[in-house]
């Protein structure tokens, strides 16, 4: 036990300001909330929304993802157009 709280004890703690710096610059990247009078929204909604911004992205890459493998089943390995498709893909 005394492992425990010794590993507890040197874990870095997130302040006051390092949150608020947090939420200043996730206000400035997340379109719904930068379009918006950043200063009257709440750090939680900020936080809510960065959320839901990042899985509106995932689901596009996952959109993204299949339809490019889609178009890759569709078209001759050799082409010019499934080289440049898996050169997407490597990026």
């Amino acid at each position: 036990m005394s492992s425990r709280r010794s590993r507890q004890s040197g874990t870095s703690r997130i302040t006051d300001d390092q949150i608020i710096e947090l939420v200043s610059k996730l206000r400035q990247f997340v379109p719904e909330i930068r379009n918006r009078r950043s200063d009257k929204v709440p750090a939680s909604k900020v936080l809510q929304e960065t959320c839901n911004y990042i899985r509106s992205l995932h689901r596009e890459v996952d959109d993204l993802s299949q339809r490019l493998s889609q178009l890759l089943a569709t078209i001759d390995a050799d082409s010019e157009e499934a080289s440049i498709i898996r050169s997407l893909i490597a990026q």
